[in-house]
């Protein structure tokens, strides 16, 4: 296939995962990656559909990729979750698009530009329960010493305000023997940290095991040589584990970093939600990380606005955030999705009213955050080096508690030549609302 690929993928890392797959069968089989669309034979946008934001910013991104079907591209493709549940209505209302691939058939996507070049129009290829064969070709997008590794797809809790099961389907693990052998691959071609990805981690294995399996898995990985962090994302309360915590906390390689989306404390309006948890299980089990992993960093997303949810419920969730003290905080608020339960509920909230109680949390958290993080003065901290800012004069990275995109960056200075992936011991001098600063005191390759 001897056509210059453009790539624009939008969404969480999950898609990331997709659509460097995507162009690691396409470079494979003998394609380039155009940096410029205006250069590219053939445009792929890897959509996101999760919330109504993101199908905006979808629909956006493909009309303006269509306009470069004046110029050089001869083909548009649409890809991701908002071309696996919006097929038809794609097809109908942006005829510049030549084919649609789901969730379930990214591996599908040079088939699908052949046929297209064929002259089959649109390609509409769309399984979202189908899993793709393992060992697939992968380009990493991010940089070189980081990858997101998923673990699996799809989702069965079928919470009352989320399509994520519509659009990817039921819950499938991959096995633990597949996912190591991609680690070490990774790790051989000089990633230090992996970042382990589902819709929820924490049930990774139930499908396959018949028991969660995410501490057997993490056993596994932490044998893995040049592998330095390993690093958890999408836990959910329930299915926290004491085997999960004891192994986390046993594990210098294992970053005590919690990312645990509870959405809400109030139990009227977890039920409504769906959710498998309750307030007291909630608070039990963050109680029980903290005893465990005294210095773990706990992430968290909240949803405010949801149907029904009154001001003494959203005041439970304002005093739980007080007094709780999550390090790091998402909030946002409740959007109303087509095809979901919560979206027939009655007493939908107004946006005005959302969009206050989003502000008030959130000023909060970053007097939390400020709090939390001038605590960390004289602390040494390990921190993955991501480059050099010129303005300051300073080297950037993350600590074991920074996730990538998502979190903090810790600023340093330093004699020696270091390089990103360098992992850096940094004593903290200062703490701002959402970074650090400090002084390299010692650092290994």
């Amino acid at each position: 296939m001897n056509c210059k690929i453009g790539m624009v993928s939008l969404g969480c890392a999950k898609n990331q995962t997709d659509a460097e797959t995507m162009l690691g069968i396409l470079l494979g089989g003998g394609a380039h990656i155009a940096e410029d669309p205006a250069d590219a034979d053939v445009i792929i946008v890897n959509t996101c559909g999760f919330i109504e934001s993101a199908k905006r910013e979808s629909i956006d991104a493909l009309l303006e990729m269509a306009q470069y079907k004046d110029g050089k591209c001869r083909l548009l493709i649409a890809t991701g979750c908002l071309a696996e549940r919006y097929s038809d209505d794609i097809a109908k209302e942006i005829p510049e698009v030549d084919a649609i691939v789901g969730t379930g058939d990214y591996d599908r996507i040079a088939e699908a530009i052949r046929r297209a070049f064929d002259g089959e129009k649109p390609v509409i290829c769309g399984h979202r329960d189908r899993t793709p064969e393992e060992r697939l070709p992968r380009i990493l997008s991010t940089p070189s010493y980081t990858a997101y590794l998923k673990i699996a797809d799809g989702c069965n809790n079928n919470c009352t305000y989320c399509a994520i099961p519509k659009i990817r389907g039921h819950f499938r693990s991959r096995k633990i023997e597949d996912i190591v052998s991609e680690a070490e691959e990774l790790a051989e071609n000089g990633v230090k940290e992996i970042i382990l990805i589902a819709q929820d981690t924490t049930r990774y294995g139930m499908d396959l095991y018949g028991e969660y399996s995410l501490d057997k898995l993490l056993r596994e990985l932490v044998k893995i040589e040049k592998i330095s962090w390993i690093r958890v994302h999408y836990f959910y309360t329930e299915a926290v584990t004491e085997s999960l915590i004891d192994v986390m906390a046993e594990n210098e390689k294992i970053c005590n970093y919690i990312d645990m989306p509870i959405q809400h404390i109030n139990n009227d309006i977890l039920r409504r939600m769906a959710r498998r948890t309750s307030r007291e299980e909630t608070i039990a089990k963050i109680a029980k990380i903290r005893e465990k992993m005294p210095d773990c960093v706990i992430r968290t997303s909240i949803i405010v606005g949801f149907p029904g949810e009154t001001d003494e419920q959203f005041e439970e969730l304002y005093d739980f955030v007080k007094e709780t003290r999550f390090d790091r905080m998402g909030v946002f608020a409740y959007s109303q999705e087509e095809g979901t339960p919560a979206a027939e509920f009655k007493d939908q909230i107004d946006d005005s009213v959302k969009q206050k109680r989003l502000d008030s949390l959130m000023t909060l958290q970053q007097g939390i955050s400020l709090e939390l993080n001038k605590a960390k003065v004289g602390k040494v901290l390990e921190v993955i080096v991501e480059g050099y800012d010129e303005e300051n004069f300073l080297f950037y990275g993350r600590s074991r508690g920074d996730s990538i995109d998502v979190d903090g960056t810790v600023y340093f200075g330093t004699e020696d030549e270091v390089e990103c992936g360098d992992i850096v011991r940094v004593k903290i001098l200062e703490g701002e609302e959402y970074d650090l600063y400090g002084q390299a005191v010692s650092y290994e390759k």
